[in-house]
């Protein structure tokens, strides 16, 4: 049935790349690519973390959750920026701030310079994140839910690869080299997003130009619509479980199945390779259905997270950790949806606003998670983010029609 609906890839990837726009789609989608990839290499090199700096499980949480809360409030100047700088000295600057702070996590001497190393990384990240939709919206009108879909296989595919290959590299020479393998392509994608993104016309359309009170009573004021209050709730619940999961399966997989570092990286890698297949078809079906057709895939990944407590066997896992790739079938076509319901002159700001509220509500998911593995309560903790699913796929349902 789906067949009717989505077009063949080839004839999608033909219309992303007419008119020239090829190069600014690869460039903007390898550099969200490379800062969430990098950004996935914590949690296959927890446990060397954990053993260089002696930290416990709800250490190492806190370590997550200030990685997932600095990149939270990354959003909001990200997109302040993108509506008065325009995106494509947003995105660059992302690129310097998040690979100098690589630098630095692969020196920090201590657990306190780490901390600080890594907030400063999850803000470089949170930098990008506003600025690549709105580029994206720019340089399509037109098929924009599929353009963001087909981006956003690119940190699936950087999740896929950076942290199996970080994983290799931490276990020859150390975990500072794990990180310090993505410095150069910070350097290489800075250059790619300054040469090929176009600089914005001062075309007027945004309501953010200066700052006071009249200007932030109507940013919020349409931040209120129903849809986008209740779009938002979906990616705080949805964003809630994804960062409470992708935190500390790798390190689950090591301490509760006995597995090695080197296969719970590669089922880790197979879990974003899965996502990676999920991004472009929910974005598909956003353009050409709705919203609410989105959430079916996500019952695999609810089945997934209740029956992982259950399953030793490795070739189970291996299908636990494809079907668990459904869970951000919400993300696209929702963040699609989000943007869409915003006004025009607030679309940066009121989106950067937006996704700092969901990541920093959601950031504090992995701290509690760590919390109640040291307590004992490891395999129950997955049992609770399968039933945080249910919710999610209810609010889904709920979503409203709006004029895209």
């Amino acid at each position: 049935m789906l067949s009717r609906y989505l077009p063949s890839v080839a004839s999608q990837l033909r219309q992303l790349a007419s008119d020239g726009r090829g190069p600014i789609l690869f460039a903007i989608a390898a550099g969200w690519g490379l800062t969430i990839g990098t950004r996935t290499i914590y949690p296959v090199l927890l446990p060397d973390l954990r053993a260089t700096y002696g930290l416990d499980l709800a250490t190492a949480g806190a370590l997550l959750t200030v990685l997932f809360v600095a990149y939270a409030f990354g959003q909001l100047p990200g997109g302040l920026f993108a509506d008065r700088i325009g995106e494509r000295k947003t995105l660059v600057a992302s690129m310097v701030v998040s690979g100098g702070s690589v630098v630095l996590i692969v020196v920090a001497g201590s657990p306190i310079a780490l901390f600080l190393a890594t907030a400063a990384f999850g803000f470089g990240v949170g930098f990008y994140a506003i600025a690549r939709f709105t580029a994206i919206a720019r340089v399509y009108p037109d098929g924009y839910g599929t353009a963001i879909g087909i981006t956003n296989v690119a940190p699936e595919i950087g999740q896929a690869a950076l942290p199996p290959i970080a994983g290799v590299i931490a276990v020859v020479l150390g975990w500072q080299f794990g990180f310090g393998v993505a410095i150069p392509a910070f350097v290489a994608v800075a250059i790619a997003l300054w040469v090929t993104v176009p600089t914005e016309p001062d075309d007027g359309r945004s309501a953010v130009d200066t700052f006071s009170l009249a200007t932030a009573r109507y940013v919020f004021r349409e931040l209120k619509n129903p849809p986008v209050l209740l779009a938002t709730l979906v990616l705080i619940v949805g964003f809630s479980i994804w960062q409470a999961f992708t935190g500390f399966y790798p390190t689950y997989l090591i301490e509760r199945k006995g597995i090695s570092p080197a296969v719970a990286s590669a089922l880790f890698g197979l879990y974003f390779v899965s996502t990676a297949v999920i991004h472009p078809i929910s974005g598909a079906l956003y353009d050409r259905l709705n919203v609410r057709y989105t959430a079916a895939p996500i019952v695999a990944s609810v089945a997934a997270l209740a029956a992982l407590p259950f399953v030793e066997s490795l070739s189970l896992l291996v299908v636990i950790s494809i079907l668990l790739g459904t869970l951000l079938a919400f993300e696209t076509a929702t963040e699609s949806y989000l943007v869409g319901a915003l006004p025009d002159d607030v679309e940066g700001t009121g989106f950067g606003i937006l996704r700092t509220l969901v990541f920093a509500v959601g950031a504090g998911s992995p701290v509690v998670f760590g919390a109640a593995a040291d307590r004992g309560f490891f395999d129950e903790t997955f049992l609770v983010l399968a039933a945080l699913g249910v919710v999610l796929m209810a609010i889904s349902s709920r979503l409203p029609l709006v004029e895209r």
